[in-house]
Formats: C-alpha cells, sequence, structure tokens
C-alpha cells in the first residue's frame, strides 16, 4: 500500500472512531442518570400538583343511588328497582376476628401502610389503557374511596383521582375509621351493600353474631360476588371460592390473627339459600335475574348495575308471557297441593320460549315465584335433557353422511334392531339400554324410533356415528359443555345436564335450518354514562340445511303418531319428550315454525336434592309427553293466538327405502335378565344463571305414562342399564358408573289403555 493510501485510511478511521466516541462522550452514565431523576421529579411535581388540586371530594354514599327501570318488549313497567339494602353498623357492632378477615382477605399490610399501592394502580391503569379488564391489588383504602367518593367506572382518570384521594384520606381518617368505612359499602351480592346487609342476606343473622369462618366467606365473597355466591355458583366457582376462604383463613393464621389449631378445626360456612328483594315476587325475579345475567355477560358487571341508573328493556312479550304462567297454572298447579302433600311440593316447573328468526326469548317460568324459589327453574343445569337429545344424535347422523354398522346410510327410513336390551356394536363401552316396558320392536326405521323414542335404536345410532361428533354438533346447536359428560353411547339417552333455556337454544337452531339461534332476554339496556350494544344474533350455520329439516320431519312424527301426541293443536309443530333416572326430569321441547318452547319438570325436595316425580302430579309416573306436552300445548295455543297457518319450509334429504338387514344385529337378545334399578338419587348442584359448567347426574329407570292420552299412548324413560359397575337396571357398561337410559317405546294402536274403563296411569309404564 503506498503512503497515499494508508494516509486516507488512516484519516477513515479516525472520522469513524470520532463518530463513535462523541455518541459515547454524550450518552454517559452521568448524564443518563441526570435525565431519569429529572424525569422522577417532573413526575413527583406533577402528582404534587395533582395532589393539590384534586379535593376529597363529598360522599357519593349511595345516597343518591338511581332506580334501574326494567321494561317489557312493548314498553310497559315490570319492575322498579333501586332501594339500598345497606345498615351502617360500626366496628364495635364487628367482631374483630371478623374484621381481621377482611384485612387479610384484601389487604394484609391496611395497618402499616399509607393506603396506597402503587404497583396495583399502575398495573389497573396499564389494563384501562389495553383493554385488560378489571384488575385486583387495591388497597382497603382505595377500594373505600372507589366505594364512598368515586363510583366504579374503569377508567384511568377515575383511578388517578383514587390514588390521590386514598393518600388524603388515609392521612385525614384513622385505619379504624377507614376500615368500617369500606365494610360498609362495600357490595357483597344477592343486593347486600355493607357486611350487616351481607350477614342477613348470607346467614339470616347480624353482623355482630358472625364467626371468624363466616366472616371469611363474606370476605372471599368480595373478589367476585356473582361468581362466589354458594346459591348460584357453578363447580368451578365453588371451587374458587373455597380456595379463596382458605386463603383468608391461612393469612390470619400467618399474621398471627387466628391460632393454627382453631383454623384447622374449621369448616366452610354454607350460606342460606337466596331470597328474593321485595318486589320481586312471581316471575318478575327471574326475569330481572335473567336479564342481569346475560348483561353482565355482556361487560356489565353486577356491582355497576347495582350502582342504578338503568333502563332495561327486555325481549319478553307480555302476552305469551301471561300465556305461559297460565298454562302452568292450569296444566299443573291447579293439580297440586302444595301445601297438604310433601310429594306435590317437590315438582318444579321451567320453562324458555324464543323466537326461531331472533334469538329472542318472549317468555320464561322459573318456578312457583322468586320469593319462594329463588333458583329459577328456567336456566338451571342440574338435570338431565333426556331423550330430548336424541334429535341431536340423528343430526348428527345426517350432516355426517354416516352409516351403520353393516355400511348402509342412516336417513329415517334406514332400519334399525329396536331390541330392548341389545348390546351396541362397534363401541369400546359396553352398554346395552333397556327400552321403555323392556319392550322389544325388531326391525324399525329411524322414523319409528324416534316416534317411539327406542333407546336400543339411538344407542347403536350414536355409535355408528361417534359420540365425539354428536357432542361437538350438541355443543354448536346451543348445549354448554361441563362437568359429567363423558363421550360414551350413555350419552344419547341425555345424561348430562341442561336447561330450558339450552334446549329452547337446541331446538331454535333446528327450526332455523341449522342456522345458529342463540337466546337473549335483553334486548335494549341504556345508562347515562353508556350503553349497552344489541346482544350477538346467531352464529353461522352449525348443520345443513337438509339436516336440520329432515330432523324436524322426524319430530313432525314424535307430535303426529308418536309420544308426544298431547302437544298436538291446531299448528304444525315437531318436538321431542324425554324422562331422566327415576323420574327426576320430564321434558317436552317443540317447535312451531314460529316459536320454539322447551318445557320441562323437576322434583326437588326442599333441601335442594333431586327426587323422583312419581305420584306427584298425576298418579305413577309423570313423563314428558304427559304434563310438560300439556303446559306446552296449552301456552303454543294461546301464544300464537288460537292456532297458525304457516308450516314448515323443509328440504329434506331423500330416504333411503330398504329392506330388515338380514344379521345378527337384528336377532333379540333373550338372554339378558333386566336387574333392579337403583333408586339412589344423583347429587344435584346448584345452576350457572349464564347458566356457566354441567354437574354430573345420572340416568332415569322409570318409565312415564300420559295420564290424558285417550289414545294409549306412553313414553319411556331414560334408564334401564348401567354404564360401568352400578346397579341402574338393564346391563352394564365400562367400569365407572355413569348411567344408561331409556326413553323406551311408544304403545301403540288407538284402543290400547284406552279402553275398558281402565285409566291410563294403570298400566305398567
Amino acid at each position: 500500500m503506498g503512503r497515499a493510501e494508508a494516509r486516507r485510511a488512516r484519516q477513515r478511521d479516525t472520522r469513524r472512531v470520532g463518530k463513535g466516541g462523541g455518541i459515547r462522550r454524550f450518552l454517559t452514565w452521568r448524564r443518563l442518570l441526570g435525565a431519569f431523576f429529572t424525569v422522577c421529579l417532573l413526575g413527583m411535581g406533577a402528582l404534587f400538583i395533582v395532589y393539590l388540586l384534586v379535593p376529597v371530594p363529598t360522599a357519593n354514599a349511595q345516597a343518591e343511588k338511581e332506580s334501574n327501570v326494567y321494561k317489557y318488549a312493548d314498553g310497559s313497567l315490570l319492575a322498579r328497582t333501586g332501594t339500598v339494602n345497606r345498615e351502617i353498623v360500626g366496628l364495635d357492632k364487628i367482631p374483630d376476628d371478623v374484621e381481621k378477615a377482611f384485612v387479610a382477605a384484601e389487604n394484609k399490610s391496611f395497618y402499616r401502610d399509607s393506603g396506597i399501592d402503587l404497583m396495583g394502580t399502575a398495573r389497573g391503569v396499564f389494563n384501562t389503557l389495553t383493554g385488560g379488564g378489571k384488575q385486583g391489588g387495591s388497597t382497603i383504602t382505595q377500594q373505600y374511596v372507589k366505594n364512598y367518593y368515586l363510583n366504579q367506572d374503569q377508567t384511568v382518570t377515575r383511578k388517578l383521582k383514587e390514588l390521590v384521594i386514598s393518600l388524603k384520606v388515609d392521612q385525614q381518617k384513622g385505619k379504624e375509621e377507614i376500615l368500617a368505612g369500606y365494610l360498609n359499602t362495600s357490595y357483597y351480592g344477592r343486593g347486600a351493600y355493607g357486611i350487616q346487609a351481607a350477614a342477613q342476606a348470607y346467614y339470616r343473622k347480624d353482623a355482630s353474631e358472625l364467626t371468624v369462618s363466616e366472616g371469611a366467606y363474606l370476605a372471599a365473597l368480595l373478589q367476585a360476588p356473582s361468581q362466589y355466591d354458594w346459591a348460584v355458583a357453578s363447580p368451578t366457582g365453588k371451587k374458587l371460592v373455597s380456595e379463596r376462604w382458605n386463603y383468608v383463613l391461612n393469612n390470619m393464621v400467618e399474621q398471627k390473627w387466628l391460632d393454627a389449631s382453631t383454623r384447622s378445626g374449621l369448616e366452610f360456612p354454607v350460606p342460606e339459600e337466596p331470597k328474593a328483594a321485595p318486589g320481586m315476587e312471581g316471575q318478575t325475579g327471574y326475569l330481572v335475574k335473567a336479564a342481569n345475567a346475560e348483561l353482565a355477560g355482556r361487560g356489565v358487571s353486577e356491582d355497576q348495575i347495582e350502582a342504578g341508573g338503568w333502563t332495561i328493556t327486555l325481549s319478553i312479550e307480555k302476552k305469551r308471557q301471561d300465556a305461559l304462567v297460565e298454562a302452568v297454572d292450569e296444566q299443573l298447579e291447579q293439580k297440586l297441593d302444595r301445601d297438604a302433600d310433601e310429594r306435590d311440593a317437590t315438582v318444579q316447573a321451567g320453562a324458555t320460549s324464543v323466537d326461531p328468526e331472533s334469538g329472542k326469548v318472549v317468555a320464561l317460568y322459573g318456578g312457583i315465584g322468586a320469593t319462594e324459589h329463588w333458583i329459577s327453574n328456567a336456566t338451571r343445569r342440574d338435570y338431565q335433557p333426556a331423550s330430548t337429545f336424541k334429535p341431536i344424535v340423528l343430526a348428527t347422523a345426517l350432516e355426517a353422511g354416516a352409516q351403520t354398522q353393516d355400511g348402509r346410510p342412516i336417513g329415517l327410513e334406514t332400519i334399525y334392531d329396536g331390541t330392548s336390551k341389545r348390546p351396541v356394536e362397534g363401541s369400546d363401552t359396553p352398554f346395552a339400554p333397556e327400552n321403555e316396558d323392556d319392550r322389544s320392536y325388531g326391525p324399525v326405521t329411524v322414523q319409528k324410533a324416534t316416534d317411539s323414542s327406542i333407546n336400543s335404536v339411538y344407542a347403536q345410532m350414536i355409535v355408528d356415528v361417534g359420540p365425539g361428533k354428536v357432542k361437538e354438533t350438541a355443543l354448536g346447536l346451543g348445549m354448554r359443555d361441563g362437568d359429567g359428560w363423558p363421550e360414551r353411547p350413555a350419552m344419547s339417552l341425555g345424561t348430562m345436564g341442561a336447561s330450558t333455556w339450552d334446549m329452547a337454544a337446541v331446538y331454535a337452531t333446528l327450526d332455523n335450518h341449522g342456522e345458529r339461534v342463540t337466546p337473549s332476554i335483553v334486548e335494549d339496556a341504556t345508562h347515562r354514562t353508556r350503553e349497552v350494544g344489541p346482544a350477538t344474533e346467531g352464529g353461522g350455520r352449525v348443520i345443513s340445511r337438509e339436516a336440520a329439516d329432515t330432523v324436524t320431519q322426524a319430530m313432525t312424527g314424535v307430535v303426529r303418531d308418536g309420544s308426544g301426541r298431547n302437544a298436538q293443536g291446531d299448528y304444525q309443530a315437531a318436538g321431542k319428550t324425554g324422562t331422566s333416572e327415576n323420574n327426576r326430569s320430564a321434558w317436552f321441547v317443540g317447535y312451531t315454525p314460529e316459536l320454539v318452547t322447551a318445557v320441562g319438570l323437576f322434583g326437588e325436595n326442599p333441601e335442594g336434592g333431586q327426587v323422583t316425580l312419581t305420584d306427584t302430579v298425576n298418579e305413577g309416573r309423570a313423563n314428558g309427553g304427559g304434563v310438560p306436552a300439556l303446559i306446552w300445548q296449552h301456552y303454543t295455543t294461546g301464544a300464537l293466538g288460537g292456532g297458525s297457518d304457516r308450516r314448515f319450509d323443509l328440504e329434506l334429504r331423500q330416504p333411503v327405502p330398504e329392506a330388515p338387514p338380514a344379521s345378527p344385529s337384528t336377532a333379540p337378545s333373550e338372554s339378558e335378565e333386566s336387574e333392579e334399578p337403583s333408586e339412589e338419587p344423583s347429587e344435584s348442584e346448584e345452576p350457572d344463571d349464564t347458566p356457566s359448567e354441567a354437574p354430573e347426574p345420572s340416568p332415569s329407570d322409570d318409565g312415564p305414562t300420559l295420564p290424558d292420552d285417550t289414545a294409549g299412548t306412553t313414553e319411556g324413560t331414560d334408564s334401564g342399564t348401567t354404564e360401568g359397575g352400578g346397579a341402574d337396571s338393564g346391563t352394564t357398561e365400562g367400569g365407572e358408573s355413569d348411567g344408561g337410559a331409556t326413553d323406551g317405546g311408544t304403545a301403540e294402536g288407538t284402543t290400547d289403555g284406552a279402553t275398558g274403563g281402565i285409566p291410563p296411569w294403570s298400566r305398567s309404564g
């Protein structure tokens, strides 16, 4: 390299180093620290200015709380709420260990801190800015300030005000005064503000009488009042609040506020059943509760609703609502003597009626009255839908183009073996359900099996199509997943939990030609500070129109010729009956072209456990084709103004005519003997109002009777087998008790059971 070139290279290197060195000389640690401290000082200065400018406001104190107005679809008044359920009590009226339970739950450093949690507030501001929703971590002082001075709005401005006011309040007031204010202003659910109202709502006692165990539950409840209310919590909610309760008590031990030996002996204090607030009598409380639950699912929390100022218009049509109440009264309540007969007092009715084109819930029946029976029978999910699930099996088979074990396409004319207790073929889990009255039908079409609810046919069909596919279809149509839903052949008989709301959604989707219908009870909800958007309509296509319409065609046969004949009226209708294990629930779910309604009867003892409906509303069994179908018929006639000329517009799959197959599968199985059914009731769990997880119910073994069916049609129960080692009757399936079920056959013939002066309920089955 020449001297000139070397000199130029050195000059380039010098310029390069000069540039880098200049940046490094500028970005020194001293300058960086200086910039950091400058930002901090500016922030502190800004905070100080805010501190000076933001005064401690006068208390909102809920004294100016507004009413909520609930309206029918036509704008007429349904209910007005707004009386604040609160009674202020001083700390001297609250046991010391109960006070400590709240501190242990919410803010262990309460007695030592300055009233704020900077990290928690920063996290809350970040979540608000990013749409992350609510956040925890605020101190008791901050929560008190929010409740007493500010509001529940999730905004950055409110959170910053909360921070500044909390600092001032902590300086101006003592810890005891702040804690008392917090306990008396917090919302505990069940419409209860303050610890005194909460003590009455959950334990029917004054706050001064609360135990440390009960106090720990109320403290745990504040995190999620609706989700953690034991009476209506889902299994997940119960698990979470139990964990939270243990967390509170363990913190008390850690802080030396509770002796470890005392803590080890404490048991979870299950609260009393809720009571409806005054003005919520009759069906009003159920309707308001359903509306609030839907709003919660659309982003309006319970405490925001309780704060008042809402005008909420429901989709409930008053004339149809009145027609539904009248139908239940005439077909059920007038036949019961709840006061004098303990068995009659166990009968609960629920119903949901939906417009299949819009998804609007136009009528809902929650029970005898919200002040007498707070749990809504329309939305509870702890009873089995039984054979009302069978149309979902058929829909899946049609949609999937499923075939029988010997390769024949499944359609309404496909021949199956209807022999009672016939073992299914092609399943790793043995299953051999008994038909009603152990009746064997021999070779029958799918249409006949649907009309007569033949268990052995549908048990084989679900194996042919695959239980997993059927469950996927069920969830798509509108049912909800949960515990107690194993993908086994017994699923064909409806052994999971479901509500009338769920089943109305399923059948509305079928009525809507396979396009998803999502029921909604809130048409509009407005507040001076916000407005809730309309409910989501539908959810796209679930199954093809041909599959849905073919299922509708099949169910018109149930009403015309099968177990649902009591639902006949001056309209075209499709539907399905169902009766669960030990006759604990009885259903009729059906629809016309313009209206879908699910009706259920449920046997419930005073403790909330499931009991049989046998010998209640009528002598013998209470089955889906009896009172539920009669309620459905009475209501539908009234809701349609006496009847309707509309007809189903169906596009059907081509049937597959065929002769009975000459295979061993058609041979009756005579070697198997029925076992005695189990009378042990399945364990009942309380429902989730948005509805949430299903419990694990078990199937039925009692067949039903139609008390008023002059044609002698009977509809069988969903039982007769066990899916696993427990004796339920019939045969066994697999390793653990799951419950088989029967919804078995229709005794055909126009004179059977109606001649000779023999009342229909005296017949076996």
